[in-house]
């Protein structure tokens, strides 16, 4: 019995999908605060609140503003706080996916030097968009959704 209440004090154990959704919230916080640390955004001086006048980028690649970062921030917690259940993690993985592969889109079309560039967005930042996009939603739909059973 004692052995049984040690290992139930700390809750449920997350599902898989719960879990990877858990895993993507944590590195989408901690890449919003990657964006503000300067050093590991480059250009860090430059960083504006919005608009592709910033040259801020994250490890010197990934261009970034204020609004950019604070959107990671959001999505990161989002991400964290959907975690607590299955319907919720599968939401986020494969809500979040649809919605990144439309900024994909919507950075691929848009002119990089115009005002539509809000975000802003660089050709790194739209590849990793897709990649982001396809990965979250693999995961949402793949990511088995009960726990296997203990063995033994």
């Amino acid at each position: 019995m004692a052995g049984s209440s040690s290992t139930r004090a700390a809750g449920p154990a997350r599902t898989p999908v719960q879990l990877a959704a858990l895993v993507v919230g944590v590195v989408f916080l901690l890449v919003a605060i990657l964006g503000f640390i300067p050093g590991i955004t480059t250009d860090y001086d430059t960083m504006k609140f919005a608009g592709h006048h910033s040259e801020a980028k994250l490890l010197g690649l990934f261009q970034v503003s204020i609004l950019h970062n604070i959107v990671h921030a959001l999505f990161g917690v989002a991400g964290i706080a959907l975690s607590r259940t299955v319907a919720g993690a599968r939401g986020f993985l494969v809500g979040g996916g649809i919605v990144y592969l439309v900024l994909w889109l919507y950075g691929l079309v848009i002119d990089h030097h115009s005002g539509a560039n809000f975000v802003p967005l660089n050709n790194a930042d739209n590849w990793l968009h897709l990649g982001l996009g396809l990965g979250m939603i693999l995961l949402g739909l793949l990511a088995p959704p009960r726990r296997r059973p203990a063995h033994g």
